[in-house]
Formats: C-alpha cells, structure tokens, sequence
C-alpha cells in the first residue's frame, strides 16, 4: 500500500530513542524527510545518522519556548517544506499523588503539556491543507496507570485539547490526531516494570492482561503511526487510537 508519504516533511520529538524514534524510522522508510528533535544532541543527531539522508537531527527541548517555530523554520530550510508533526515527550516521573513534588508537576507541565500546546500551536500556524499534527499520549487518556499521577493527570488533558483542535483545523483541511500506546517494549516500559523489583515478573503479569499476550514493538507503533501521518489517514481526524494489543477493554 503507497501511504503517499514520498518527499512529505515531517517534525518528530521525543525522536532519538524509543516510540519517536520508531516513528521517525518508518515515515523516512516510505519516503518521507523528518527532523528528528531531542534534547540530547549527540544522541538525537546519532539517531538521524542512520536513517540516511532524509532525516536531520536537531537538539531542542519541547520545555522551551523557542523550540516550536525553530524546529518548523529548520525543515522548512532544510527539507523544502513542512507538512506535519509528530509530538512526543519521554514520560514524566512516576510516583503516586503523595510522591511528586510541585516542582516535578511544573516540570512535567512545561515538557509534556504547554510544550506539546505549544508545538501544535505553531505547526497548525504552518501548515496548508492536508496537514496533520499527531500527539503521542498513552493509555492513561482512558484509564488512569497506577504509579504514574502525573503522567494520568496530563495525558488526557493533551487528548482533551488534540480533540478541540481537530475541530477548529477541520475546516482547513488540517487533521489532528493520538496514539495512544500501552505496553510497547521500549526502556521507558522496562525501567517502569523494573520498579516492581521483579521486572520480568512485571512483565509477565502485564502480558497476561493484553490479549495479544505480548507487549508491542517499538516497529509496530511506528508503521502505525507513520499511517496516521500519512495522507492514506486522511478521512481520520480527533481519534484517539489505542496501540495497546487490545488492552482497553471498552470500546
């Protein structure tokens, strides 16, 4: 199947390992030219090395306020264009609501949300007809993960405000969409499985809650993603995609 993805440009965050990564690998896969963005330079611009030369690596923090027109500007001078962007951050600090400090809720807020609004903001100032702007959120939007507050108290406010956005971009021809992972093994999900102190009991316990009976691959949310993005989605607009293996038991 041609997602249409060839000479398409895209911004990623968070794109240096683990979910962002994946994505940025499967958009330049089908053709597209990505910048990838991450806080760490080296590791962000190692990353970009070897998906070849449609991808950019580029050191910026979603956390700052220049980030957002800074990261549009480069693809736009670099790759010739801009046609969308995929938002994702490493997940915030776990802990329960007794744990987390104020400064780690303001952190968090400024790197997960107002930096995520932020971007969108700014990328739906950018973009023509046939954008799209995809957050990466988690399955928390739907149902809170014990040990992870902050995480269950930003991510749906994210989906609550990607849903209100694809209603005011809808008329431009403009999509917005989630992805909502679960247990996708990447180090983020192993350091939290190790916190148990048993982390292949942990893993094996989640595992059988999933019908799948296995968590993902980084590889399969990526084409997952890299679909979404992609003008094949392009009738889909303020979904909200579980890439869970089934995990969610409603509808």
């Amino acid at each position: 199947m041609d997602l249409g993805l060839k000479d398409r440009v895209y911004v990623v965050t968070g794109a240096s390992r683990g979910l962002g990564l994946a994505a940025a690998r499967s958009l330049v896969a089908d053709g597209a030219k990505v910048v990838l963005a991450a806080r760490d330079e080296q590791r962000v611009t190692e990353a970009a090395a070897g998906l070849g030369p449609n991808a950019l690596g580029v050191a910026a923090d979603n956390a700052d306020p220049q980030s957002a027109e800074r990261l549009v500007a480069t693809a736009r001078r670099h790759f010739g264009g801009f046609d969308g962007v995929l938002i994702s951050v490493g997940g915030p600090p776990p802990g329960f609501a007794a744990d987390n400090t104020d400064a780690q809720w303001q952190a968090a807020f400024e790197a997960v949300f107002l930096g995520a609004v932020r971007l969108a903001r700014t990328a739906a100032a950018e973009l023509g007809e046939g954008g799209v702007i995809g957050f990466v959120l988690s399955g928390s939007v739907h149902e809170p993960i014990p040990g992870l507050t902050i995480s269950n108290g930003l991510r749906p406010g994210l989906a609550g405000f990607a849903k209100s956005l694809s209603v005011e971009l809808g008329p431009r021809g403009i999509r917005v969409v989630g992805l909502l992972p679960a247990r996708v093994d990447t180090d983020r999900v192993r350091e939290l499985d190790a916190l148990s102190g048993d982390a292949e009991g942990a893993r094996a316990a989640n595992e059988a809650r999933i019908p799948l009976r296995r968590y993902g691959t980084p590889e399969e949310f990526g084409r997952t993603a890299a679909f979404l993005l992609s003008p094949a989605a392009s009738y889909l607009t303020g979904v909200m995609l579980p890439v869970d293996g089934g995990a969610r038991h409603g509808f």
